[in-house]
């Protein structure tokens, strides 16, 4: 029999050839817009977030401060020979002094429960972060003049982030302290600066005195534990998968095992580490070193992973020149084959420890959520990580915390773009095309 189509016109095949061109372009047409409107809503998403972040957080950078005129007793705080005495400054009632100073300002302010109120507007570290300034510089001891950080209820309302209109209950400043600290503002006697403190000091209990840089050196030290533990591993057994060893089940149930390791739940890591470093080693709970250990662990498959792919990218001509003068499997692997793979390898190490970074489940499972005030000098000194500082100060009631948990999250976001940044940037320079 004829086939049907051989008894068509031409023009009967033109139609049948254009309707399903039309139904081709449509679907094609289709699939554009429903992929144009999902990268639209992914952008407009994340640009919520990100503004969100930004206008929750940049007020932190500002902190506020007022001005107290006020004597230094310094003939309480000097031995014989007129130097600091350590002693004498630890036991100095540098709080009492600094809130009976500026209760000065207001003498019309006569009822205990109204003096407490005004010395409210004062930060309680206040006369803490004075004595360390008269430690570092004695010679401040001869002005009368300092400026002292407010309240984080004041700063809030410095900032615009506290309605005074609404009634007293619902406020954290009542009616009085308001006008108190209006009537500073009249005299210029209180202001804004940059909040270096934010980036100089570790965490403290009162929102206006504490800082990242504690979290910063956590975060680090235990990177660079981790860049230390798993970069060298990852490096020898992609290189031992890749040329020496041998195919059958072992071989295929390592190369599985590293795949399904890089999909685990960076959770999962935690308890490892809570049971076998922490629990069976005895190692120093809450330490950078600890948490190094835990996240070299779960950065591993990742970087091993890159680094197979890249081996696997050099030309085995490479190896084979190599082997064909005379040298070793070994040197071939390490002096020929893995220099032409380190641009991948790197980019691989980058991705690997920026995702380290970001992570808060396993450092938070083996204690380094805990409560910091000192910068950690060494590995095995307590301390936290950025991320952790942020859960901690994400966490907190009072609405000062939350305004610097938002810029340690632009902090973070800096970090993490950087080195993303970085790895494209040295993956373009350095990777080679064969």
């Amino acid at each position: 029999m004829n086939n049907p189509t051989d008894m068509l016109t031409a023009q009967q095949r033109q139609d049948i050839i254009r309707h399903s061109l039309q139904k081709r372009h449509k679907t094609e047409r289709r699939l554009r817009w429903a992929g144009l409107t999902a990268i639209t809503i992914a952008i407009s998403f994340l640009v919520i977030l990100i503004s969100n972040i930004f206008l929750n957080g940049y007020t932190a950078l500002l902190q506020s401060e007022l001005q107290v005129e006020m004597t230094i007793p310094k003939a309480e705080l000097v031995d014989e020979n007129g130097d600091l005495d350590a002693a004498r400054i630890m036991t100095f009632n540098w709080n009492g002094l600094v809130k009976k100073a500026f209760r000065k300002k207001f003498p019309d302010v006569k009822g205990m429960m109204d003096k407490r109120s005004l010395g409210d507007l004062v930060s309680d570290n206040a006369g803490y972060e004075l004595r360390l300034q008269i430690e570092k510089n004695p010679e401040l001891m001869e002005q009368n003049l300092f400026w002292i950080k407010t309240s984080d209820d004041v700063d809030m309302y410095m900032k615009g982030r506290l309605d005074a209109s609404l009634p007293e209950k619902m406020r954290r400043l009542d009616d009085k302290q308001i006008g108190w600290v209006d009537q500073l503002k009249e005299v210029s006697e209180i202001r804004k600066v940059f909040n270096t403190g934010f980036f100089t000091t570790a965490d403290s209990r009162e929102p206006e005195s504490a800082g990242i840089l504690g979290a910063v050196v956590g975060s680090a030290m235990a990177l660079m534990v981790t860049i230390i533990l798993a970069l060298p591993l990852a490096v020898m057994a992609a290189i031992y998968l890749e040329y020496f060893a041998r195919p059958g089940r072992v071989t295929d149930l390592i190369e599985v095992n590293i795949n399904n390791l890089a999909a685990v739940p960076s959770i999962v890591f935690g308890l490892l580490g809570l049971s076998v470093f922490l629990g069976f080693f005895n190692m120093p709970r809450s330490a950078p070193l600890v948490g190094g250990m835990v996240l070299a662990l779960m950065t591993l498959p990742t970087i091993i992973i890159a680094t197979r792919a890249s081996i696997r990218a050099v030309p085995t001509s490479i190896r084979d020149a190599a082997l064909g003068v005379g040298a070793s499997r070994m040197q071939a692997a390490l002096d020929h084959v893995l220099p032409q793979a380190a641009p991948g390898i790197l980019t691989g190490t980058i991705i690997g420890i920026a995702q380290a970074l970001g992570e808060t489940a396993p450092l938070i499972m083996i204690g380094m959520v805990a409560f910091v005030v000192d910068v950690p000098t060494s590995i095995t000194d307590p301390a936290t990580a950025l991320p952790v500082q942020i859960f901690i100060w994400s966490d907190s009631a009072e609405r000062a915390f939350y305004e610097r948990s938002s810029l340690a999250i632009m902090v973070l976001l800096v970090f993490l773009i950087s080195m993303n940044l970085l790895a494209v940037i040295l993956r373009r320079r350095y990777e080679k095309t064969w």
